[in-house]
Formats: C-alpha cells, sequence, structure tokens
C-alpha cells in the first residue's frame, strides 16, 4: 500500500515540473474539483476552475515560454492546519531571446488533500516576467482597451 504525498512533497513535485520544463503531467498533481487563483495576473485569467482548465493552461504555457527557470531561495512552511503550507520562493529566469537574467519572487499557498492540490492561491510577480519579455507596452495597452 502506497503513502499519501504529504503537501511538501506535492509542492516539490509541482516545482520540479515547473523548472524542468516538464509541464505535460503537471495537472495530475491536481484534484478534479481544483481551483487555482492567480492573485496578481493582469490579464489571464485569475481564478482557473477544474483540472481540465489546469492541463490547458499549464499548455498553453509549455507552447509559450521563452526562458528557463531555475528556483531559489525555497522555504517551505507548515501551517496549523495539515493540509496547507505556504511555499516562499524566487525564480532565476534565464531569457533566451536577449540572453539576460533576472529574478523574480513567489509565493503559493497551497492545500493539499489526499495528496492533491485542491486549492492553490499564487502571488507570483506576473509583471517581472512580462517586463522582461518586453511586454510592458502590450499590457498597458491591453489594460487600457478594457
Amino acid at each position: 500500500m502506497s503513502e499519501t504525498a504529504t503537501p511538501r512533497e506535492v509542492f516539490e513535485k509541482l516545482h520540479a515540473g515547473i523548472t524542468s520544463g516538464e509541464y505535460a503531467g503537471l495537472a495530475d498533481l491536481y484534484a478534479e474539483d481544483a481551483v487555482v487563483e492567480a492573485v496578481f495576473e493582469p490579464l489571464a485569467p485569475r481564478r482557473i476552475e477544474g483540472q481540465a482548465a489546469i492541463r490547458e493552461r499549464f499548455g498553453m504555457v509549455r507552447e509559450n515560454v521563452p526562458f528557463t527557470l531555475t528556483g531559489k531561495n525555497q522555504v517551505i512552511r507548515e501551517t496549523d492546519d495539515p493540509e496547507v503550507i505556504v511555499a516562499e520562493y524566487d525564480y532565476e529566469v534565464y531569457q533566451k531571446s536577449t540572453d539576460s537574467t533576472f529574478e523574480v519572487s513567489n509565493i503559493q499557498v497551497l492545500r493539499v488533500r489526499d495528496g492533491l492540490i485542491v486549492h492553490s492561491r499564487d502571488f507570483h510577480d506576473h509583471l517581472g516576467f512580462i517586463k522582461a519579455r518586453g511586454g510592458l507596452s502590450e499590457l498597458v495597452e491591453k489594460l487600457q482597451g478594457e
């Protein structure tokens, strides 16, 4: 009989998949009815519901990522709730097109039940990524059009 993965182990699998660029199976870490909230996302949906939508989002990211990520400064904090962890970490981002490197900070609050993420509240530096790929003008244009 296999043991259920802990919230820490699930986060570590998620983080390893993202930093290795292996996005294909990451949606399998989420429950069928999981919810992901990307709190600081300026344009894309801030709330993604269901494993199928999460799988679609990972597919879109995989097809459009113009950089590689290296995890740094990772701290995982356990909480009074055994299902919930808070992961703080930085990404060192290598921008392929400009041959430049920069750093972005991230916080994720994950609720993991029966070895699957049921809720994720993500605080990523989306503006840092947009700035790095030279997309600030495009962002302002899209925001003004709303």
